[in-house]
């Protein structure tokens, strides 16, 4: 195990090495600027996600959409990741962490758009879409498309189903002395409960467990942040600073100076907020709206929300706790940095421990969804049923793997998956462009795009 470890790691290395990183951030900054820096638009988008949208095609409302894609991406990445990055990375992970959400912002714009744009019907008559389809049917590259949505299928395996079930049995073990083969059992009962349901059952769901849990978090948060007070600047400047040149220790932590916190700082951003992942174009793609431009822009208020709000603020609360009491920090695991930090609170370990879970759980029902519109896409809707067993199978598997190795594979599969999707965008920043000219620059956005009419999966 620890061979297949060290291996997995030296691949996942070269992967997230200056190409990657070259790739994905060029991305961000040329789509910010080619669309007139979209981010302006946010807070018009906020808007826009909770205004019921009566008129489109689609299976599930613009928020349900948006609360699925929520639900996956406001997850362990947002606490364990960020934890990882700044110990790995040092104080100024966070910065590119936090960097990455705000770029990243227009590239969830346009792959969403580009997943309403080219979206089809399936055997049942529903819409589905996503990078797959995008390639395919905007590039006209069956080959690519195959390969993303292979990535894809492995990659929920890990991301989207290892790696948040660990972190469930993992918070109930230290919190509540939980045995983890128990909580293995419980989440993949209360898992397969949702799952089974299919996308309508998933973002119901989600709709009422996403607000919820954001807040709760935000809130542990917020009070933790008040009793750091006087540390807030000096945690601020250090974040700064430390992105750009070395820094000395703080409590024990190292990092491993300004590539190691550009390196670990995107790698987390990506995967907490998955802008250019090619992850939540799937489930916009099942969204009623007017056009691809509406959807698009209450799409990109998911990286808004789970990197520029809620990673920077976890990110925030691990460095002012840092120097505050960086004794509390001497020795602790990569992974444990937000859990040492929350003990400030009262009950804080137990606030954690539950937002943590309900995190994960909406994590494993976002996933699920994005893996068997993939294995749609390959197979067909009859092997939809056999991946939801074997998703659940692994899901428990989870429970009593080492981290170590399921973090390693879930940032190799996200690199792998990531590259098809960031050529498709690139390569179709014209359409973008287009569709976003006539919709959101000249006026139209309010106005109905017309039906396809025959196109089918």
């Amino acid at each position: 195990m620890q061979a297949v470890t060290e291996f997995i790691e030296k691949i996942g290395d070269f992967l997230w090495g200056a190409p990657m990183i070259v790739l994905l951030l060029g991305t961000h900054l040329f789509l910010t600027f080619r669309l007139r820096f979209v981010q302006r638009h946010t807070f018009r988008a906020i808007r826009m996600s909770v205004d019921p949208e009566n008129s489109g095609s689609g299976e599930v409302s613009q928020f349900g959409a948006l609360a699925t894609a929520l639900a996956a991406t406001i997850g362990t990445g947002n606490i364990i990741g960020v934890s990882t990055a700044v110990a790995l990375g040092g104080p100024g992970a966070v910065f590119w962490c936090w960097l990455t959400g705000v770029l990243g912002i227009a590239t969830k714009y346009g792959e969403s758009l580009l997943a309403v744009k080219f979206r089809v019907r399936n055997e049942k008559g529903e819409y589905v879409g996503g990078p797959m389809y995008t390639i395919e049917k905007g590039l006209g590259k069956k080959w690519l498309a195959v390969l993303f949505a292979l990535f894809m299928m492995i990659a929920t395996f890990g991301t989207g189903c290892t790696v948040q079930s660990h972190a469930i049995s993992e918070a109930l073990n230290k919190t509540f002395g939980v045995p983890a083969a128990l909580s293995g059992i419980m989440v993949t009962l209360v898992s397969a409960a949702v799952i089974l349901g299919g996308v309508k059952g998933i973002s119901k769901v989600c709709e009422k467990l996403v607000p919820f849990m954001s807040l709760f978090y935000a809130l542990g948060c917020v009070a933790i942040l008040v009793i750091n007070g006087r540390f807030l600047l000096p945690a601020l400047g250090l974040i700064v600073k430390s992105a750009f040149a070395p820094q000395a220790a703080v409590g024990g932590l190292v990092g491993g100076g300004i590539a190691a916190a550009c390196r670990w700082g995107v790698a987390r951003g990506l995967f907490s907020n998955e802008s250019g992942l090619g992850t939540a174009p799937i489930v916009s793609a099942s969204a009623k709206s007017r056009n691809p431009v509406r959807q698009a822009m209450v799409a990109m208020t998911g990286t808004f929300w789970d990197t520029v709000v809620v990673c920077a603020m976890t990110g925030l609360v691990i460095v002012s706790s840092l120097l505050r009491s960086p004794q509390a920090f001497s020795g602790v695991e990569n992974d444990d940095m937000t859990r040492v930090a929350f003990m400030a609170l009262p009950g804080g370990p137990y606030i954690l421990a539950v937002a943590l879970v309900i995190f994960a759980f909406t994590t494993i029902l976002g996933w699920s969804y994005y893996g068997e519109k993939c294995v749609e896409y390959l197979f067909g809707v009859q092997a939809v049923l056999g991946y939801r067993i074997l998703f659940l199978a692994v899901l428990f598997v989870g429970t009593i793997t080492s981290l170590k190795l399921v973090w390693s594979f879930a940032d190799l599969m996200n690199g792998l998956m990531a590259f098809p999707n960031l050529v498709s965008v690139l390569a179709l920043s014209g359409v973008i462009v287009k569709e976003t000219r006539y919709y959101l620059w000249e006026g139209h956005l309010d106005e109905t795009a017309p039906e396809k009419e025959g196109e089918q999966a």
